[in-house]
């Protein structure tokens, strides 16, 4: 048995998976995200029924950093830059491990869901922002500084290719034209208003983007020339043979069918199956990634 968590900036959901990976005795409580002692104890109080000789996996909204252990999250400040794997593990008083949520998703598809069967998976994360996990014969490549997989960032669009409609933007990571500023549901807003000049939401743009809407045509398909220039990269690169896409973008069937395309028209190998595809467990992706994690 193992116990699993998925913390998030709201919610902690807390689940215990049997030698099957099958989740049961399900929990849910408002996450603490500014008193560590109380982030602690719920942790503690939902697990204080099973033997110390059960470990805690969890996937969490941040990065944790093998190299120093500290964690590092926007949305659960007093966690923010704790050895958090660590104090749980003393505090707790059973094994603890800490890994971000993206990759327990890529994680979780690569084993149990649309990448079941493939040697090397990448997770996309279209949710907010962007983000991603790699994962390699059922491991998570996640690197030093637990940024494995952040395909999101980087100077992607430059400083001069405003000819063309792409802006190039301040990110939150201190750089400009990353895809994460145009990339997730914000993104296409922000890309839809620096084309068109109009404010509206993500769904009512990719309503009339199916419609026929020219204005919306333009945005999406400019997003879908950069995000799809992006990800051929990423599937060159890592040789990744399937791309589950997580987060509130990959309900978007047609858009992701369409980014599908886009991208295996400019990988360098030939691949008549879907490349890019919608996740199958994005509901459970964090409870059930972390039940598949090791150390």
């Amino acid at each position: 048995m193992i116990l699993c968590a998925d913390i998030g900036g709201s919610y902690i959901d807390f689940a215990e998976a049997d030698h099957s990976h099958e989740l049961a005795h399900r929990q849910r409580q408002p996450t603490p995200t500014s008193d560590l002692d109380a982030f602690v104890s719920v942790l503690n109080s939902m697990a204080a029924s099973y033997p110390a000789a059960v470990p805690l996996h969890m996937a969490i909204a941040g990065v944790c950093a093998p190299d120093t252990g500290r964690t590092f999250t926007a949305n659960i400040p007093c966690v923010n830059d704790v050895p958090l794997r660590e104090l749980l593990t003393q505090r707790l008083g059973r094994r603890v491990l800490v890994v971000n949520d993206a990759h327990c998703f890529a994680l979780s598809e690569a084993m149990q869901g649309a990448g079941k069967g493939h040697d090397i998976v990448f997770g996309i994360i279209l949710g907010t922002g962007v983000g991603g996990g790699l994962i390699i014969h059922g491991r998570p490549v996640i690197g030093r500084d637990g940024l494995g997989g952040e395909w999101g960032h980087g100077p992607f669009i430059a400083q001069d290719a405003g000819g063309d409609g792409i802006p190039c933007l301040p990110c939150q990571c201190g750089q400009s034209g990353c895809l994460d500023t145009i990339g997730g549901a914000r993104g296409i807003e922000r890309l839809h208003y620096h084309l068109s000049g109009k404010e509206i939401h993500a769904r009512a743009l990719l309503a009339d983007w199916l419609s026929g809407d020219a204005s919306a045509h333009r945005t999406v398909d400019v997003w879908l020339d950069r995000m799809s220039a992006g990800l051929a990269m990423v599937a060159n690169v890592t040789g990744a043979s399937i791309m589950p896409v997580g987060g509130g973008l990959a309900h978007q069937v047609e858009l992701i069918g369409a980014l599908d395309l886009k991208v295996r028209s400019r990988i360098l190998r030939q691949q008549d199956a879907a490349l890019v595809v919608p996740g199958c467990l994005p509901a459970d992706s964090g409870l059930i990634g972390a039940s598949w994690l090791k150390d």
